[in-house]
């Protein structure tokens, strides 16, 4: 995986894993934070074995469970027990990464703490199972005040070794667009697309502002018109249609203003950014 950017997170993980620590990697929606886990694990030839954070994921689909048909044929046996992705990863001393993990029930990041602290965690019936050598824990979460986020306890806090993820530079983003672009030598202004979800991140009447990939759609869409040529009010509209949900609005005296205000806003800084350029 050719990774752009993030050096020395990417040498701070690779160091953490290997002297036996956990990871979390805390930044905004976008930022990467999955990306640069997958690709120090591929450095490291790891399987990654992977979770989505859910508010009605359970311990039982972490861990795993008995399945009631087998129980009923074999008994309360190990062939009976299905694995969850925290046993397979202890079991096979792989990476468990652990997306938006405080998105997850508290009951359930719970269970992470026997697993983060002594490499072993106790199944019922089955008995106590010891992590294999290898077993590692990449956790990624969303800034606390993101919406449908829950700060983690002190207690698992203490037991991962936290690394922020910040926004690449513009620089760095662009060369991501250009990486997602079939065509090298594309018509699309791939600096226009970049710097405008850049100018969302500083707005005023923005909480949270778009990330790469809304460049990398706003260019990709674009490009489909790009042979025919294209006006500012294409460009405009299609912007308008990607950033939608891309970003929040301010909450208090810019809530009621529209939408589309803000994005005259945008278009108009935009193009001053531009003139400024070489």
């Amino acid at each position: 995986m050719n990774l752009i950017g993030r050096i020395e997170e990417q040498r701070l993980i690779e160091t953490m894993l290997k002297s036996g620590r956990h990871v979390l990697l805390e930044g905004a929606v976008g930022v990467g934070k999955t990306t640069l886990a997958l690709a120090v694990a591929e450095r490291l030839s790891r399987s990654v074995i992977r979770v989505d954070g859910d508010g009605r994921y359970t311990e039982q689909k972490l861990v795993g469970s008995f399945d009631p048909k087998l129980v009923m044929e074999k008994g309360f046996v190990r062939e009976s027990f299905i694995p969850g992705p925290l046993y397979q990863a202890m079991e096979e001393g792989e990476i468990l990464l652990i997306n938006e993990l405080n998105r997850m029930p508290e009951m359930v990041q719970n269970v992470l703490l026997p697993a983060l602290d002594e490499g072993k965690i106790q199944i019922p019936i089955l008995g106590e199972l010891k992590a294999q050598a290898g077993f590692s824990v990449i956790a990624t979460q969303n800034p606390r005040e993101f919406v449908a986020t829950s700060a983690l306890s002190e207690a698992l806090l203490d037991r991962l070794e936290w690394i922020a993820i910040s926004p690449l530079s513009a620089a760095e983003e662009l060369k991501i667009v250009q990486a997602h672009l079939k065509d090298s030598k594309s018509k699309v202004n791939l600096e226009a697309c970049v710097e405008l979800i850049r100018l969302t991140r500083n707005h005023p009447k923005v909480k949270r502002g778009a990330s790469v990939r809304a460049a990398i759609s706003l260019a990709q869409i674009l490009e489909v018109e790009a042979n025919e040529g294209m006006s500012e009010d294409q460009f405009f509209a299609t912007a308008k249609s990607v950033l939608a949900n891309r970003i929040d609005l301010q909450v208090g005296k810019f809530s009621n203003r529209p939408y589309s205000e803000l994005l005259d806003e945008l278009m108009e800084d935009l193009k001053q950014e531009l003139k400024k350029k070489p």
